[in-house]
């Protein structure tokens, strides 16, 4: 079986998912609005530049987990789906999923966002395997503390080797789909590396090497 890897911001989805949590929290008062949204926005230019300090971010971003009741957090996430994630669902997406599960493939999301935002999003993708950063869980609460090896730039190649040791998998006929220049490490790992609406930098890359380039936006 072939495994079918994508990334899930800006390649499957039409936005950030981790980026538009912060703007949910901002918008309805849940965060003082300027102060966390200026911060939120430098983290992510500092992304899309290949300049991010992984721990500083973490740190920032999963604060408000660690001081939030799991059934608020829920009601919020609950929320976040219908408001932010619906509007950001690409129908050639999905299209593409299906594509893959119909021929046979195991389907896997890895991203660098948190489980937290991203378990019910992919959920809703209908796909069952995902690697994501991780957050940390003590006695049924979040700590507001990251976990294991975040699942960022080669980050994600050792998250994914020790899935492939866990589950029998390989990379043999694999496909990654990505938008992002911080995914060249895993990119050089699989048979078939496909950049999907890329940033300039991978774009350039993947015209470079020869790699596929598609687009998933209307």
């Amino acid at each position: 079986m072939r495994l079918a890897l994508f990334d899930l911001d800006n390649t499957l989805l039409g936005g950030d998912s981790d980026h538009a949590w912060g703007d949910y929290l901002c918008q309805r008062g849940i965060l003082d609005g300027d102060a966390y949204k200026a911060r939120n926005d430098a983290f992510y230019e500092d992304y899309l530049a290949g300049t991010l300090n992984l721990t500083d971010y973490l740190n920032f971003s999963l604060e408000i987990l660690g001081r939030t009741e799991m059934a608020q957090l829920d009601e919020w996430h609950r929320d976040f789906m219908r408001d932010c994630i619906d509007p950001l669902m690409l129908p050639k997406a999905l299209a593409l999923i299906a594509q893959h599960r119909e021929a046979g493939d195991k389907l896997v999301v890895i991203t660098a966002t948190n489980r937290f935002v991203t378990a019910p999003i992919v959920e809703k993708l209908g796909i069952d395997t995902l690697l994501a950063t991780e957050c940390e869980l003590i006695d049924g609460r979040y700590t507001g503390r990251t976990t294991d090896i975040p699942c960022f730039r080669e980050g994600k190649v050792t998250r994914l080797n020790r899935w492939l040791e866990e589950s029998g998998f390989n990379l043999e006929g694999s496909y990654f789909y990505s938008d992002s220049m911080n995914d060249l490490p895993l990119l050089e790992q699989v048979a078939n590396p496909v950049a999907v609406d890329p940033d300039p930098k991978l774009r350039a890359e993947a015209q470079k090497r020869g790699w596929p380039v598609m687009s998933l936006r209307d």
